[in-house]
């Protein structure tokens, strides 16, 4: 059956697919200005620097996980997936039709995680039993992801085992070989084993023995596979903006952050073709230019005096536990307790939340 088109009330229809980083930041922005639509498959934004600790401190996700309803007040949020983009439409898995002036594409990378605030508590709750009932945990991955959970897991649980196995040749690929060594030099110095140039058969991956392709044996109570998550734009293939699709599958944007081709479709995130490191930071000031170019356009305004987005530069910091860290800086790196000053302890959930509006 047909789905049939909801259009847009007297205010202009900004819709905006994917309720992480960026698109949270555009839908608060906007949604005042506009009629916002923020079509999300789950429920609720999750602060994502946020979660590590959240696994071995359940109680720390009821900060990092925010109902859409709670900081949106004045959007509508439908929780579904985009399955399709016409010129003026978007059409969701579950068949409706949502007409809009403005769209907004920010569906960074593709997870897997439960639809409900309320499952997404309880599955914090289960992953710490899981830590906290083992003896050894192994994490496969040492990108920021495993690299920041082997140090949660050292710092709050010093007595257990923890093995950490990575395909590559050193740590935390995506930034400099010295905080990469400054990251490594912390985790031996917590008793965590790092196994480098090792890969595991992620298929055939079972509890307590796992063996590697060259044969070595790793025992193991549980494991957390850290891994690199594809980028979430599988579904705009077949779409109008397939042809606008790198050989990564991330979208080309120009300098105002506008799909190539499509002067009213932006695209924010991890899923632009920016040219660096992707990180949650980035991926806001890539909203905050949005909206601003769309508050532009939504009242009439020049194209010409649209904002223009400049590439962050190499900043990258990775948390080494709760008082710990290593910060890359385009003339310096450095690790210990400045950088986990900076970004540990809180790990800006507090901030975060003030920038949607609510309590620290």
């Amino acid at each position: 059956m047909a789905a049939a088109a909801e259009s847009a009330g007297e205010k202009k229809r900004v819709v905006v697919i994917g309720g992480g980083v960026a698109g949270s930041v555009v839908a608060k922005s906007l949604q005042f200005c506009a009629d916002v639509v923020l079509i999300d498959e789950k429920e609720y934004f999750e602060i994502p620097w946020g979660s590590l600790r959240a696994m071995v401190e359940p109680s720390f996700a009821e900060r990092s996980v925010i109902n859409h309803s709670d900081y949106l007040p004045n959007v509508r949020i439908v929780a579904s997936t985009a399955a399709n983009i016409t010129e003026r439409e978007v059409l969701t898995t579950d068949g409706r039709l949502l007409v809009y002036e403005y769209l907004v594409i920010a569906t960074g990378h593709k997870e897997a995680v439960p639809k409900t605030r309320a499952e997404r508590l309880s599955q914090y709750e289960a992953e710490f039993v899981k830590i906290n009932s083992a003896k050894s945990v192994l994490i496969v991955g040492g990108g920021p992801t495993g690299v920041e959970l082997a140090g949660e897991i050292a710092t709050d649980f010093p007595e257990k085992k923890v093995i950490l196995v990575h395909r590559g040749s050193r740590l935390l690929e995506f930034i400099g070989l010295k905080a990469s060594q400054k990251a490594l030099d912390w985790l031996i110095s917590k008793k965590v084993e790092v196994i480098l140039d090792e890969t595991i058969n992620l298929n055939t991956l079972s509890d307590p023995i796992i063996q590697t392709p060259s044969g070595e044996i790793i025992t193991a109570d549980c494991h957390f596979v850290s891994t690199g998550k594809p980028t979430g734009s599988s579904w705009l293939r077949g779409t109008i903006v397939q042809n606008n699709l790198d050989m990564q599958g991330r979208l080309m944007v120009d300098e105002n952050l506008r799909v190539m081709g499509h002067k009213n479709i932006f695209a924010v995130g991890d899923i632009t073709d920016v040219k660096e490191i992707k990180q949650g930071y980035l991926a806001q000031r890539h909203a905050e230019v949005t909206a601003k170019n769309l508050k532009l356009l939504l009242m009439g305004g020049n194209e010409s005096k649209m904002a223009t987005y400049k590439p962050g530069l190499d900043i990258a910091l990775v948390s080494l536990g709760r008082k710990e860290g290593v910060a890359q800086f385009p003339l310096l790196t450095i690790s210990g307790c400045i950088p986990g000053m900076i970004k540990s302890g809180d790990l800006y959930v507090g901030k975060t939340r003030k920038h949607l509006g609510l309590k620290p």
